[in-house]
């Protein structure tokens, strides 16, 4: 059994340990609920604005108009992986690495051996690992220091430059979409080329265009995709929060089990040397009498 002097360190230091997990809960979830009001306002403006842009490129009639709608034989594919800059949240970041490897192994097994699969890496624990084992292009960390619009715009613009030169076939995310504070869901989502919705005559929409259609699709386009785009960073970054405050509380009650652990061990062995102490006392006395 420990001695005493090791039980009372290692309760100081699972104190401390737990002050720091609690700490950590608390502001996370201060910035969850930031996070989570807003990619709960924007998503019903993404998803509607989605689904009339899919309408519309599906309604083109030349095929040159739909620069981001091009079907090609996927040879040049980049995964954009997107973690973040922190750890101690749990399995957040692991899974999204994990979701990548295996599309490398399986999806894109051809594309990886050949060196045409690339990574573009969004958060600074995912580029860690995946420049281990992938060939990644390139990393955007700086982005979460000021997460907005226009800093995610640079990067989605930069992506479908790329979709658009014939540098890459399909582009793909893959993150986590926030659900509640407790459960993140893992997504792979296709973003380039726009993906065609299921013709259903019953639903289609007419619309009435002005000036004309090519023009608003010129607008209307990459402001569909760079919403998308930023709808992703949004979930990974209110997911990230719940799955750190949730790792967090789970850790403090840990730590409070393990304090209440090593206060009975403590108890014990402080016991066992009193007794000790006594039986030896005991024991000289009835030496000296006899």
């Amino acid at each position: 059994m420990a001695n005493l002097k090791e039980i009372r360190t290692r309760i100081s230091s699972v104190q401390k340990t737990k002050q720091v997990t609690a700490a950590m809960k608390m502001v996370s979830a201060a910035k969850l609920k930031k996070a989570q009001d807003a990619i709960v306002q924007i998503r019903p403006f993404a998803a509607k604005l989605h689904e009339i842009l899919s309408n519309l490129t599906g309604s083109l009639t030349n095929s040159d108009d739909n620069l981001y709608g091009v079907e090609r034989k996927p040879e040049k594919v980049l995964l954009v992986a997107i973690t973040s800059n922190k750890g101690l949240c749990g399995g957040f970041n692991a899974n999204v690495i994990k979701q990548v490897t295996i599309l490398g192994e399986t999806t894109y097994t051809e594309q990886n051996q050949q060196g045409s699969l690339h990574i573009l890496a969004i958060g600074k624990q995912g580029w860690e690992i995946l420049r281990k084992y992938f060939n990644v292009v390139g990393e955007h960390n700086h982005v979460y220091d000021n997460l907005n619009f226009e800093s995610v715009s640079a990067i989605a613009s930069l992506v479908m430059r790329e979709f658009v030169e014939g540098k890459y076939d399909r582009v793909e995310l893959v993150y986590n979409q926030f659900k509640n504070a407790g459960v993140q869901i893992l997504k792979t989502e296709q973003f380039l080329p726009v993906v065609q919705p299921e013709e259903d005559m019953n639903s289609k929409t007419e619309y009435i265009f002005e000036p004309n259609q090519e023009e608003i699709l010129d607008e209307l386009i990459p402001k569909s995709l760079k919403t998308q785009f930023y709808k992703a960073m949004l979930d990974s970054f209110a997911s990230e929060h719940g799955a750190r405050m949730t790792a967090m509380h789970k850790a403090t009650d840990n730590a409070s089990d393990l304090i209440q652990d090593l206060n009975l061990t403590y108890n014990k062995a402080r016991q066992a040397a009193i007794t000790n102490e006594i039986l030896e006392i005991v024991s000289g006395a009835d030496a000296l009498s006899s």
